[in-house]
């Protein structure tokens, strides 16, 4: 039977070691948050760039207001109001493919792209028609609410380029929207998730794991809803609104 080992964290009487360092003597006060998260995904610490592009991305997903997941959290809090946990968990659970963690989708084309070579132009097109012959949104663009452009994506990309790196990703995934917008024969902007699917791509983060940074991103966020529902009780007036807007029908009427 092989052995299973732990390089992630030990701890004895005097001391807790996180990958090899001291949290008290190397981490508790000299690296931020953001610096921890990058360490424990990349098992080194980040550079200032790479530190500055990952906190945009997560201040970028942290909050957008009265959604899917901040109202699952709101009512969950209103159940069950003395175990907060299971509250942001509800609320947690509603990051998927639809609301927040959709970056993977693009970030996988990227990342195709980069690897395969050639001309980055005959790939995006190529892309844009296996999405259209298969009648698929391409992950990374659109928005029903900003329009013509999602305002967080060129802030993103300024962000890379004030960080100094390399910006190749952000250079294929304008390519790709350049292809899409041809194909389509209008402009569909690069969104939310499109640009941090670069970004991150930018700074090393595997395309499986991006989902995690949305979770914890998105945590932070929940925060704020219970505190405003503590206050506010905007769950009991979401029902009656179910309740006055929503009228049972007797299924044996037609």
């Amino acid at each position: 039977m092989t052995e299973i080992k732990t390089n992630i964290a030990t701890f004895d009487a005097k001391t807790i070691t996180v990958r090899g360092k001291n949290l008290v003597d190397d981490l508790i006060g000299r690296h931020s948050f953001t610096d921890m998260l990058f360490f424990l995904t990349r098992n080194k610490f980040p550079t200032s760039a790479e530190e500055r592009v990952l906190d945009a991305c997560l201040v970028t997903l942290m909050e957008h207001g009265l959604n899917a997941t901040t109202l699952i959290t709101r009512l969950a809090y209103d159940s069950v109001p003395d175990q907060v946990q299971v509250a942001m968990a509800a609320g947690l659970t509603g990051v998927g493919d639809v609301f927040v963690g959709t970056m993977e989708g693009c970030a996988r084309i990227l990342y195709r792209g980069l690897q395969e070579g050639g001309d980055p132009d005959v790939y995006c097109r190529r892309v844009v028609a296996e999405f259209q012959s298969a009648k698929k949104n391409v992950p990374g663009f659109g928005h029903t609410t900003h329009s013509p452009d999602d305002p967080r994506a060129p802030r993103l990309f300024e962000v890379v380029a004030e960080a100094g790196l390399k910006g190749v990703y952000v250079d294929l995934v304008r390519r790709l929207g350049a292809a899409l917008d041809h194909a389509s024969g209008r402009h569909l902007t690069i969104n939310a998730t499109g640009a941090i699917a670069a970004s991150l791509l930018e700074i090393g983060i595997p395309v499986d794991i991006m989902r995690c940074f949305a979770v914890v991103s998105r945590a932070g966020g929940l925060i704020g809803h219970i505190m405003e529902e503590r206050k506010t009780h905007s769950a009991r007036h979401i029902v009656n609104l179910a309740r006055k807007h929503i009228p049972y029908e007797d299924p044996s009427v037609e």
